[in-house]
């Protein structure tokens, strides 16, 4: 007997940095148990060169990634997601569409590394923080036993795993 595959969705409100890293990270990390993908609220068409340059120094694919719309993700013939995490601010205080089969959600807020200034070193910095909590709560939700836990059990485990280290505890950040 096999094991189920998930799906999760990281949404973010630009889909260029945060979510797109984390997409990149359950991809590889959760191969074989997740299925990962990202979107944005109000997607801006482009990622941003850190996020790749950071994905490429740890090793993680940055192929087939692009900023979309989370709206591709509550269409017909859209795969069902079963967990959705916020990882902005502004993305989790949005009306999000209806996702269908009702998927767990929790919000996992880390402060945008776009919004760094300074040199090309100090926004380097930046990203590879929000690279590392991101990849820290990933592997926490891999340590899961999802399939052990009830609704309530995994629900709060979510929010656990949220409220880690570089949590932003609900401040408004940039997309």
């Amino acid at each position: 007997m096999t094991d189920r595959v998930y799906n999760a969705l990281f949404l973010c409100t630009g889909n260029t940095a945060r979510s797109i890293m984390a997409e990149s990270v359950l991809r590889k990390d959760g191969a074989g148990r997740f299925n990962a993908f990202s979107a944005g609220s109000h997607p801006k068409g482009a990622i941003n060169p850190y996020a790749i340059k950071t994905l490429e120094a740890y090793d993680y694919p940055t192929d087939g990634l692009r900023s979309k719309n989370w709206e591709e993700f509550a269409a017909p013939g859209a795969p069902v997601m079963d967990f959705v995490f916020t990882v902005c601010d502004n993305a989790a205080g949005e009306a999000c569409p209806i996702w269908p089969g009702q998927p767990m959600t929790a919000h996992w807020g880390i402060e945008d590394p776009a919004t760094a200034g300074g040199s090309d070193l100090e926004k380097q910095r930046a990203f590879n923080r929000a690279f590392q909590y991101l990849k820290n709560r990933i592997s926490l939700l891999l340590a899961t036993p999802i399939a052990r836990l009830d609704r309530l059990a995994l629900s709060n485990r979510l929010r656990e795993i949220g409220e880690s280290e570089g949590a932003t505890h609900g401040r408004t950040v940039g997309a």
